[in-house]
């Protein structure tokens, strides 16, 4: 029975790289296996099982984080987040790539989502920093790489799911993720302006006629206007989890009600537009929720053919260290991301692993900071990185695939770096330990 589970998570796998529904093949072909190889009377037991899963109230959050996320790329507030943060580093070579990323992380902290973030900063920047002269390579790269930050910087849709699969508090992860996501900002950062040195004419500076345009005499204004408005919704979303006000659901529903808020004083807000946001989340939570009404009925009957008792025997027979088994599954994950999309990885491979996490006795809020970051590369990685696919279909036609694979690999080294770094010296998730509960 233990071989016939590891047989059905293979099949799931392999069906699903094929091009299979994910949702229908992780419930569909679980309940097949179950009929054929369990007892009738098991099935009684799913329907109590997914309905618990399905009313966590923690996974309310996502809808709501998804809501915020879209709302605030109609809002407008990217734009002028982007304009004035270039005049600020425009006299800096690799100036508006420095801008790009400060935006990113400050939209990753406003949304959480990669799609909108992306799409967004590739409309608005890419083809001014192509107009300054900067490299295909290092605009793509910067771009694609800035938009994954709202995986790791809370609020992050990805560690409410890591949080209700580990079974570990989401605030926690919240202020685990808040250090590594502003150090990976950093080391970022750092590469940009070591390149931006040794190569000036790939990251030329604005002229300083058009910077003193730009500014003029209400620029303290402008100054004021982008950044007090996203500060303002990063504060009410994170310092209500952070001070323990609110818990992460609740929070999600102020950054909802927050970026409507906002969007209304920008002027930006119709019926029409609420309409397009509420459509477009309702299609990103259902998938969501179906992919994980497929991976409950997965879970439960991987368990009761016994699965998750085999891997810990094989692990204990291998006399495999928990350090080991943490960096195979590591490394799993990340040849995953190659071919399938994160929510998959978080609902069919993490749900495998973490008992194992559990009786080896590792922090499974480290573990979720590890995978969080581990995860992030998915978007990046070819041929599905979907930061990626978000760039290219808004960039103009002569910038090519090669660009965009070429521009992510000194990213993809970076947070690989990064997620050893986090490996090694786990008390960097604990700079914030005060907030975690």
């Amino acid at each position: 029975m233990e071989i016939i589970a590891i047989i059905l998570f293979i099949s799931i796998f392999l069906l699903i790289l094929y091009g299979y529904p994910v949702a229908f093949t992780l419930g569909g072909l679980s309940v097949i296996y179950a009929l054929c190889f369990l007892e009738p009377s098991t099935f009684s037991a799913l329907p109590s099982r997914i309905m618990g899963v399905m009313s966590n109230p923690v996974l309310l959050a996502v809808p709501l984080f998804i809501f915020m996320g879209i709302m605030l790329e109609k809002s407008g507030l990217a734009e002028n987040l982007l304009e004035t943060m270039a005049i600020l580093f425009g006299k800096v070579p690799g100036g508006l790539a420095i801008s790009v990323v400060l935006v990113g992380a400050m939209l990753a902290a406003s949304t959480g989502i990669v799609g909108a973030t992306v799409i967004t900063m590739g409309l608005i920047s890419l083809p001014v920093m192509l107009k300054r002269g900067y490299k295909p390579e290092l605009a793509t790269g910067v771009i694609a790489s800035s938009g994954t930050l709202g995986q790791i910087i809370p609020p992050s849709v990805v560690l409410v799911l890591l949080g209700s699969v580990l079974n570990v508090s989401v605030g926690a992860l919240f202020a685990a993720a808040l250090a590594p996501g502003l150090l990976l900002v950093v080391f970022y950062l750092a590469y940009i302006v070591i390149f931006a040195r040794l190569r000036p004419q790939s990251a030329p500076a604005i002229p300083e006629a058009e910077i003193k345009a730009f500014k003029g005499a209400d620029f303290m204004k402008k100054l004021l206007s982008a950044f007090f408005l996203p500060i303002l919704l990063i504060i009410a979303v994170l310092g209500s989890i952070f001070l323990g006000i609110a818990s992460p659901t609740e929070a999600a529903a102020v950054g909802a009600m927050g970026a409507t808020l906002l969007t209304i004083g920008q002027r930006r807000f119709s019926m029409s537009i609420l309409k397009t946001v509420m459509r477009e989340t309702s299609h990103l939570t259902t998938m969501v929720f179906i992919i994980l009404l497929g991976a409950t009925c997965f879970s439960f009957v991987f368990r009761e053919l016994g699965g998750d008792v085999y891997l810990v025997e094989v692990i204990q027979d291998a006399n495999l260290s928990a350090g080991w088994f943490l960096l195979l599954v590591m490394a799993i994950v990340f040849v995953a991301g190659f071919f399938i999309d994160f929510i998959e990885i978080i609902f069919i491979i993490v749900p495998v692993v973490s008992p194992i996490f559990h009786t080896l006795g590792l922090d499974l809020v480290w573990v979720g900071i590890l995978l969080a970051l581990n995860l992030q590369t998915s978007f990046l990685t070819p041929p599905f990185g979907f930061s990626l696919f978000y760039l290219k279909g808004v960039a103009p036609p002569h910038i090519t695939t090669g660009h965009l694979y070429r521009g992510i690999i000194p990213f993809v080294v970076i947070q690989l770096f990064f997620l050893l770094l986090v490996a090694l010296f786990p008390e960097i998730i604990y700079v914030f330990k005060g907030f975690m509960n």
